[in-house]
C-alpha cells in the first residue's frame, strides 16, 4: 500500500482551512487536517514543500514508522507548524488504515470505551442577560455542558464574545484587529456572571469558563476561588502554560478545576502539568499536537495522573480533525468534554461527513476511517483569504494576550 500522491487544499467557505489528501497506490485516500489558525499558508508550505516529496512511496500501512521519520528527521522538533504537518499526514493514515481494514478508527484504537462524546457550547453575550439567554437556547437544544462568556463593563470588545452566536470566528482581518483589556474590570465581573447562571438554571448543568491565558497565577488563584461557590467543569486557560510551574501557586489557593492545552504542539508541553497533577483536563488537540498518534499518547499519560481530555473543538479545527478528535474521544478510558463549535453550512458542505449530534453528545459514524472527505470542486470556489486573530493591549498600551 505505496503513497502514490499527497496534495494540500485551502480552501476558505467563510474561514480558512488546509487539508491534506494522501492517495495510495490501491486507490485509498486519506485526509488530515493540516489547520494553523492565523498561519495557515505557513503549514501549508511546510507540507508542499519539505514533507509530501518524502512520503511519495512510502508504506502508508507504516503510521508509527512515518511519523518517528518526519518528527525525528527534520532535525528541527516540536514546534506549531511542523506538529501541525505532522498531525496532518498521521491523520490521513490512520483514515486509510480505517478504509483498508474496513472499520472505522476507533475500533484500531480498541473500541468503544462509550456511546458518544459529551460536548459544551458556547454561550456568549455582551450582557448578562443576553449571556442567560444564549445558556437556556443551549441547554434546549440538549446541551449538558455550556461555557460562560460575557463582554467586560467598561471595555469595548472581550475576546470569545462574537456578533455571530453559532460561528463565532475570532480571526476577522487581514491585519490584527487590536483590543483594550482590564484585569480589576473582569476580575470583578466574571464571579456575578456565574452567580445569576447559577441562580437561574440550578447546580446541575456543566459550567466552563476560557480566561485566554490572560492572568498572572495570583491573579487566578483569585479568580478560581472567587468561582468555587459555583462549581465549575472547569477554569479554562488561566494563564500562559509555558511556566508550567506556575500552576503549582494556582493549586494552592483554589480547588476549582483547571484546564489548558490547546495551543500545546507536544507531550513536553504538558508532562509536568500531568505527572505533578496541577491540572485537571488537558484540551490538546489532533491538529496541533501530532495527529492520533502523538494526542494519544498524552491522553495515555494523563490517565495515569487523573487527568481528563478535554479538546479543543473551535471553528479553526475542520470538520476532518472533529471526526479524528471523536474516534479518540469514544476510545479513550480518560474522555471529560469535547468542544464543539458548529461549522457553516458551507463549511459542511465541503468537508461532508457521517458525525452527528444528539443527546448532548457526538457521534462518529460507523463508516470505514474517519468518516469524513472534502469536496475539492466545492472547496476551489472558496479562495484564501487573510485573516488574523486580534492583538490585546493593556489601558497603558503594554502588548498583552487575546
Amino acid at each position: 500500500m505505496k503513497i502514490t500522491d499527497a496534495r494540500v487544499v485551502v480552501t476558505c467557505p467563510g474561514r480558512n482551512f488546509v487539508t491534506l489528501k494522501i492517495t495510495t497506490d490501491d486507490g485509498l485516500t486519506g485526509v488530515g487536517d493540516a489547520t494553523l489558525n492565523g498561519r495557515e499558508l505557513a503549514v501549508a508550505s511546510y507540507l508542499t514543500e519539505h514533507v509530501i516529496p518524502v512520503l511519495i512511496g512510502r508504506d502508508a500501512a507504516r503510521i508509527e514508522d512515518t511519523w518517528q521519520y518526519l518528527y525525528k528527521g527534520a532535525y528541527w522538533r516540536r514546534g506549531p507548524v511542523t506538529m501541525t504537518a505532522i498531525a496532518a499526514v498521521d491523520t490521513a493514515l490512520w483514515d486509510i488504515k480505517g478504509k483498508a481494514a474496513g472499520l472505522p478508527v476507533y475500533q484500531l484504537l480498541g473500541g468503544r470505551s462509550r456511546d458518544g462524546a459529551t460536548v459544551y457550547g458556547h454561550a456568549n453575550a455582551d450582557t448578562v442577560d443576553e449571556v442567560l439567554a444564549e445558556v437556556a437556547r443551549y441547554t434546549g437544544l440538549g446541551y449538558r455542558a455550556v461555557r460562560v462568556q460575557t463582554g467586560v463593563p467598561g471595555l469595548d470588545a472581550t475576546y470569545g464574545v462574537g456578533k455571530d452566536k453559532l460561528f463565532y470566528e475570532p480571526a476577522d482581518a487581514a491585519l490584527p484587529t487590536e483590543t483594550v483589556w482590564s484585569t480589576p474590570h473582569y476580575l470583578s465581573h466574571v464571579p456575578e456572571v456565574f452567580r445569576r447562571v447559577r441562580e437561574e438554571f440550578g447546580p446541575h448543568l456543566q459550567l466552563l469558563h476560557d480566561v485566554h491565558h490572560r492572568l498572572t497565577p495570583i491573579e487566578a488563584a483569585r479568580l478560581g476561588a472567587s468561582l468555587e461557590p459555583y462549581a465549575l467543569t472547569w477554569l479554562e486557560d488561566p494563564v500562559p502554560a509555558e511556566l508550567q510551574e506556575g500552576f503549582r501557586l494556582i493549586r494552592q489557593h483554589t480547588t476549582t478545576p483547571l484546564a489548558v492545552g490547546e495551543v500545546f504542539n507536544s507531550i513536553w508541553d504538558c508532562k509536568q502539568l500531568i505527572q505533578e497533577q496541577l491540572i485537571d483536563y488537558v484540551r490538546a488537540t489532533v491538529v496541533h499536537a501530532g495527529g492520533i498518534s502523538h494526542l494519544r499518547r498524552i491522553f495515555d499519560l494523563a490517565a495515569l495522573h487523573h487527568v481528563r481530555s478535554g479538546s479543543h473543538g473551535a471553528t479553526d479545527l475542520s470538520p476532518v480533525c472533529m471526526a479524528a478528535a471523536l474516534h479518540l474521544d469514544v476510545s479513550i478510558p480518560n474522555f471529560g468534554l469535547q468542544e464543539y463549535m458548529r461549522h457553516t453550512p458551507e463549511t459542511d458542505a465541503v468537508f461532508p461527513h457521517d458525525y452527528r449530534f444528539a443527546d448532548g453528545m457526538l457521534h462518529p459514524g460507523e463508516r470505514p476511517g474517519l468518516g469524513v472527505d472534502i469536496d475539492e470542486e466545492l472547496a476551489a470556489q472558496y479562495p484564501y483569504r487573510p485573516a488574523q486573530l486580534p492583538v490585546s493591549r493593556l489601558q497603558d498600551g503594554t502588548v498583552h494576550s487575546w
